[in-house]
């Protein structure tokens, strides 16, 4: 008689199940990512009698019999985290939340504990990394906790659960999902299947019991969640923390959501006692930048639904070897050294005898092409060591032939200039013709890079 199957390879990727080894993934088509796993236990069960956990089973209804309120919706305490949430925390959701080792993902989620502890909700913090007197050190760290707030460490899912039920919390924390550990799963703890079963375990939870649930989750070396790639499938919303070390503010970034628009960020600074909400992070990034520098222009891009203003810096030197270096740090390096080519063929600039170094001030990272035309002019001013007016705003997308492209949401951007005391924005041609007069500000409106250079 054959011998029962224990083990299977899974991909990391997607999660695909195989029987035997594979180098390629048939289901993502990626290389190397099959790894081996033991398989739950599954007990098969002759009875036809629900098991003692079981959910009862739900009646399809019409759409018009469902209903909305906002009452659904629970505010965190800060408004850069509602804000990527899309207006607040909806009940039975499954939010991830990713980031570097050290960023500050247990901090926030514990100061939004405090926050919905003083509302008048019951929460519930579970942590399988740290003890209750560290839980308890950083909380005094932040300040003063008070209200429904319960913390519990465990690792198992089954006790988990069990809690869950019997004090039925509002909100959960769980940090983080690769500790976490099913007792019919014989694999180790963060390995795919713990990794999915626990996940899966959650899910249910929240969405049978309408309890929003937060998981926290590594990341690998790549800067993508561990574990299977089916993880982010599951969820409801994945957000991800990312920031430099050497930089005290902290951008929370939502990739998905369910329940508001993606690409929508949330700006927080790092500081003795935990985050704070940066509610103006144009203002803060262009702090201090230098009033009659060359090569530095302001531009204004969008990151979801928020026009943020920051400062882009160019410097060119002449070259010292045949082979001129290009550096660029906050932005692709490809389309930088694109841009470059554009100015040598159609401006006529000999920039292959240059050196090149792009900066973005204050360590954020920004790839829209609305960024080409600051990229061009700040070149441009560092090679004629000539200052552009500090109160100048620049941002369109620039082509292969030179011309200067539309962008979106143009209005937004000129608003935001306009609120930080800019008097000129030279922008897409195509954009001032559909726009209307703003006052206090002069719109140039260019077709090409050879008007917008004639302007600086």
């Amino acid at each position: 008689m054959a011998k029962a199957r224990t083990t299977a390879f899974f991909c990391k990727e997607c999660g695909y199940e195989s029987a035997k080894w594979m180098g390629q993934c048939p289901a993502c088509r990626a290389w190397n990512t099959m790894v081996e796993e033991p398989t739950a236990k599954r007990e098969k069960t002759l009875s036809h009698s629900p098991s003692p956990g079981a959910r009862p089973v739900q009646k399809p209804v019409r759409l018009d019999e469902i209903s909305i309120e906002e009452e659904d919706r629970i505010p965190t305490g800060y408004r850069e985290l509602d804000r990527v949430l899309g207006s607040g925390i909806v009940a039975g959701s499954l939010v991830l939340v990713g980031g570097d080792p050290g960023i500050g993902k247990s901090t926030l989620l514990l100061q939004v504990c405090r926050n919905l502890a003083e509302d008048g909700h019951r929460v519930l913090y579970i942590s399988g990394e740290e003890s209750l007197k560290q839980i308890k050190l950083r909380a005094n760290r932040i300040g003063s906790i008070s209200g429904d707030l319960l913390f519990l460490c465990e690792t198992s899912l089954d006790n988990i659960e069990e809690t869950i039920r019997e004090i039925s919390p509002e909100v959960v924390i769980v940090d983080s999902i690769q500790t976490m550990y099913r007792e019919d799963v014989s694999s180790a703890p963060g390995s795919v299947s713990q990794v999915r079963e626990s996940t899966n375990v959650l899910m249910q939870i929240a969405k049978g019991m309408g309890i929003a649930v937060f998981i926290v989750g590594h990341v690998t070396k790549e800067g993508v969640v561990a574990g299977p790639r089916v993880l982010e499938h599951m969820v409801d919303t994945v957000l991800y923390f990312e920031g430099e070390r050497n930089v005290s503010y902290r951008i929370l970034r939502g990739a998905k959501n369910r329940f508001g628009s993606t690409n929508e960020i949330g700006v927080f600074e790092m500081r003795e006692k935990g985050l704070v909400e940066v509610e103006n992070p144009s203002e803060y990034l262009l702090n201090g930048r230098p009033e009659e520098a060359s090569g530095a222009v302001v531009a204004c891009l969008i990151e979801g639904t928020r026009p943020i203003l920051l400062e882009v810096q160019a410097l060119v030197a002449q070259s010292n070897f045949g082979l001129p270096r290009r550096t660029t740090a906050g932005t692709d390096y490809n389309r930088v050294n694109l841009l470059m080519a554009v100015l040598e063929k159609r401006c006529h600039y000999e920039m292959n005898r240059y050196d090149a170094y792009i900066n973005i001030a204050g360590g954020m990272r920004m790839n829209e092409p609305a960024l080409d035309l600051a990229i061009v002019l700040a070149l441009v001013s560092s090679m004629k060591d000539k200052p552009v007016d500090p109160k100048t705003i620049i941002f369109g997308e620039v082509g292969l032939s030179g011309e200067v492209r539309a962008v979106s949401m143009a209005e937004q951007r000129v608003k935001e200039a306009v609120k930080l005391g800019f008097e000129t924005c030279i922008l897409p041609k195509v954009n001032l013709d559909k726009m209307k007069k703003k006052d206090g500000i002069r719109l140039c409106g260019v077709s090409n890079i050879r008007e917008a250079i004639l302007l600086i």
